[in-house]
């Protein structure tokens, strides 16, 4: 049986917590950096209110009485700092899977809170909402995240062409997976 509440999420360095109105600021700001649009579908917002758009379906999906899509902001414990956004978006409740998608703040890339990040939702999935399958897809491109997928243990079983509209042009995409019964990393485990 899923849980159908599960308000914070904590690791060793991070606190994940779902989205709220207040969060449109440091979102529209990570959605507007050219560094980070690089692998993103959604594109720069023109304004924040398009931005507003995009967070207030979400914002709704946290408050439903079951959450199917769970929308988290990645902080940083001892200081609070906004580092991106993580979301796990529950499948059909008989095949028991998610998919996963994140986005950080450059500022933030190569300190290892993606791969923590993802290490404790995985945890969450699994343990707490008892999942058997948690997906996630990437640009060919993308080798941070192709790299934080592969350190907790997700293995790659496809490509699918041309499957994603970047503003480069049209990306295949990796696709992953992980299992509950597979082996993962539990040094990243908290």
């Amino acid at each position: 049986m899923l849980l159908t509440k599960k308000i914070e999420l904590f690791s060793k360095r991070l606190k994940l917590r779902l989205i709220e109105t207040s969060d449109l600021s440091a979102i529209h700001n990570l959605h507007s950096l050219v560094e980070t649009d690089e692998f993103n579908t959604l594109g720069i917002p023109e304004n924040s209110n398009e931005t507003r758009g995009i967070i207030e379906s979400w914002i709704a999906a946290n408050k439903e009485k079951e959450i199917k899509i769970y929308t988290y902001v990645i902080e940083e414990i001892k200081t609070n700092q906004f580092i991106g956004l993580f979301a796990l978006n529950l499948g059909n409740k008989k095949h028991r899977s998610a998919e996963v998608w994140y986005k950080l703040h450059f500022d933030h890339w190569g300190k290892g809170y993606g791969t923590e990040a993802l290490e404790r939702i995985l945890d969450f999935g699994f343990k707490d909402l008892n999942l058997h399958r948690i997906k996630a897809g990437c640009a060919v491109e993308n080798i941070a995240s192709i790299k934080v997928l592969e350190k907790v243990g997700m293995i790659q079983e496809g490509r699918g062409r041309q499957l994603l509209p970047l503003k480069s042009g049209w990306s295949d995409n990796f696709q992953y997976a992980i299992l509950d019964s597979d082996k993962r990393n539990t040094a990243l485990q908290t």
